[in-house]
Order: structure tokens, then C-alpha cells, then sequence
């Protein structure tokens, strides 16, 4: 938790509990089911949790905002916004329910009511969303043909409505097409671990 307080003092006590307990429950749940890769486990704070929190440095969601988590696995970046957001919807989806059944284990014992988890793929998922959210998932064209049709044309926050994806190494020719519209922003611009050096938020309007 020492990095949590230290990147987002604003955070209530209850948010500090519900982070303190996140931790927990991932490392337990991690002793039966691979949630994150067994090596990286001890690094589940920064390279997982605050790479999560990445995002609310970027954009702070409006009160209301709907967001898609696409290709949630256990949770991430979802969960972690939940906390943070907890005036904000966070519709968590995967095509791996063994996963998912961890999402939902520390939803419901973090007491998260802004969260709801559905197991599918992308094409079964109704309803319109402000934002999709995702962590590395898959190319950005690909994402942008199967969610064009989640996204709302109603915005309401700082920067219209969109994709924003958590990506790391070389983005060069992956984004080449969207040049003109995307925005590429550097986390180690946030935070100063070294795991964030190459990590970035690309952001595309829809």
C-alpha cells in the first residue's frame, strides 16, 4: 500500500481498506487459480495495481460515466478504478470465467455496488458505454471493430468518449493508422518506478 498512499493521498479511509484488502485477495486467490503470472505475484502493487490506477492520473471520470473493462481476466484495470470511482460504472468482461470468478469474489468483498461482470465474449455484451478500458488485450484496429458499437456519442467528461488502452513497448505501427486522432501519453510521467518506463496510455476518441 506504501506506493497507493504515496501516488493518491486523496483516498478515503474506506478506499485505503478496500485497497488494502484488494491486495490480499489477490495474492490469496492467486495460490489457487493463475489470475497473474506466479513470477510477478510479490510485484502485484505496481505492476498491476497502480498500472491500473494509471488511468484515473489521465482522465478523472465524471460522476456516471459507463465503462467497459474488455478482457478483464481477474479484474484489472476494473477493479481498481472501481475503488477509486465509486460514483462510476464498471462493466467487467472476459471469456474466462475461472478468472472471472475472482473478480467477482473481491467485488462483492470489497462491497464494490458499481460493478457488474459478465462472462462472453465482446459480441454478446448490450448497452452503451462512455469509455472502454482495457490492459494490452489486443491491437487497437481490432478493439476499435468490436466496440465502435458500445460507444455513446453522449459526453459528458473532459475528453469525448473512447478508447483507452494500457500498452507498453513499441506502438509505432500498431497505431500508424490513428496517428492523427490518437494521444499517447508516458505513466513514468506519473509514476517513477522503473517497471513504467515503457508503459503508456493511448487514448482514442470514438
Amino acid at each position: 500500500m506504501n506506493l497507493i498512499d504515496k501516488y493518491f493521498p486523496e483516498l478515503s479511509a474506506t478506499q485505503r481498506e478496500q485497497f488494502g484488502t484488494m491486495l490480499r485477495l489477490y495474492s490469496e486467490w492467486n495460490e489457487k487459480i493463475n489470475v497473474i503470472s506466479r513470477k510477478d505475484i510479490d510485484n502485484l502493487e505496481v505492476n498491476h495495481i497502480l498500472h491500473s490506477l494509471a488511468l484515473v492520473k489521465f482522465l478523472k471520470f465524471t460522476p456516471g460515466t459507463m465503462v467497459l473493462d474488455l478482457g478483464t481476466g481477474g479484474g484489472l484495470p476494473g477493479l481498481p478504478l472501481a475503488v477509486y470511482f465509486p460514483e462510476v460504472s464498471f462493466h467487467l468482461v472476459d471469456r474466462t470465467g475461472k478468472k472471472l470468478k475472482v473478480a467477482q469474489d473481491i467485488a462483492t468483498q470489497l462491497g464494490l455496488t458499481n460493478v457488474t461482470i459478465q462472462h462472453g465474449d465482446v459480441a454478446e455484451v448490450k448497452g452503451k458505454f462512455d469509455f472502454v478500458v482495457s490492459r494490452a488485450v489486443m491491437p487497437l484496429p481490432d478493439m476499435v471493430k468490436l466496440v465502435r458499437r458500445l460507444i455513446s456519442h453522449d459526453n459528458s467528461n473532459a475528453l469525448p468518449n473512447g478508447l483507452l488502452c494500457l500498452k507498453g513497448g513499441d506502438l509505432e505501427e500498431e497505431l500508424s493508422r490513428y496517428r492523427n486522432e490518437v494521444l499517447i501519453d508516458n505513466i513514468s510521467s506519473y509514476f517513477k518506478e522503473d517497471f513504467f518506463a515503457t508503459k503508456k496510455i493511448v487514448y482514442l476518441p470514438i
